[in-house]
């Protein structure tokens, strides 16, 4: 088969949805409305986290992190993706590809290890109250913070520079509506078996491994509750650990219901619209499902409105 160089062809087709062109319009205004809902919420969280003084703490130091990542992962996508739901053409320049993927790749993996944190942060001020202002320190959570980042980054470096390094054959479709790992692998006219393992191997490590300590995490914690004859204490504990294990299932049950189905051409459109809901929609009810239930987020609205 007749080898191609990417480059030399400067652009990938993404056909995204265009088995559907019917639902392109309406894709188009929902991505828009929650694309929207990610930037507004997400800011939010971050700027009123910033400037009320009761939310220096550690689990708003990694909620604004969680904010700001998702801000910058939606971002890395959407645009394109509106551009290409919007007109005839569904293409992406082959550097913008390559762009795309590292920081898609980079920023999923760091939420992964951020959201693994985050549960060790809510089993520190749980199940070790009288130890939480030593574990938690504000220069160990940057510390923590700064890993997250740097794991996430450097993991996807390492896939991406395998990427690059495979020859593509004749087509340049990209079977999806963003330009990731797997999808570029069957582009390719030589054995990926190598790349394949590779990425089988680091998805363990960060989701698998963050998964099973943030479950570990929540079994402590569930065992703390029991404990508990306070009912404001308990009310407390369901309203910050709720809220963060309801984010973890919208994360990452979506994202194991791809990786588990069998590659089908059925189970690779189902993917598209799974990777589309924890891709787009989980993004913008993050801040929805911290804040709602949330007293120190509704006192901290209260200060800052009373300020102005």
């Amino acid at each position: 088969m007749k080898k191609m160089n990417a480059t030399s062809e400067g652009y990938f087709v993404l056909l995204g949805f265009s088995n559907w062109p019917h639902l392109e319009v309406v894709l188009f205004v929902v991505v828009l409305v929650f694309y929207l809902m990610t930037l507004t919420g997400n800011l939010f969280i971050i700027i009123l986290s910033y400037l009320d003084s009761h939310l220096h703490t550690p689990m708003y130091f990694f909620l604004s992190n969680l904010s700001f990542l998702d801000l910058c992962y939606t971002t890395s996508f959407i645009p394109q993706l509106l551009i290409n739901l919007w007109g005839p053409e569904k293409t992406i320049s082959y550097n913008g590809c390559m762009i795309q993927l590292y920081f898609v790749l980079a920023l999923g993996s760091t939420e992964c290890v951020l959201l693994m944190v985050m549960s060790y942060d809510r089993y520190a001020a749980v199940c070790r109250p009288l130890h939480y202002t030593v574990l938690m320190h504000p220069r160990f959570c940057h510390l923590l913070a700064v890993a997250c980042w740097v794991s996430g980054f450097t993991n996807s470096a390492l896939h991406s520079f395998f990427t690059f390094l495979v020859p593509l054959c004749g087509h340049r479709q990209v079977d999806h509506f963003f330009c990731e790992v797997p999808a570029l692998l069957r582009l390719s006219c030589v054995d990926t078996h190598a790349n394949e393992l590779t990425l089988m191997v680091t998805s363990s490590i960060f989701v698998l491994i963050p998964l099973i300590l943030i479950l570990s995490s929540y079994g402590a914690i569930a065992q703390a509750v029991l404990r508990m004859q306070s009912t404001t204490g308990l009310q407390k504990v369901f309203g910050t650990c709720g809220a963060h294990l309801m984010v973890v299932s919208l994360f990452f049950i979506p994202a194991m219901c791809i990786y588990l189905q069998p590659p089908s051409g059925n189970s690779q459109d189902q993917g598209k619209f799974i990777a589309l809901f924890y891709t787009v929609v989980t993004p913008s009810l993050n801040p929805l499902i911290y804040t709602l239930r949330n007293r120190d987020v509704r006192g901290a609205v209260k200060r800052l409105v009373g300020r102005v």
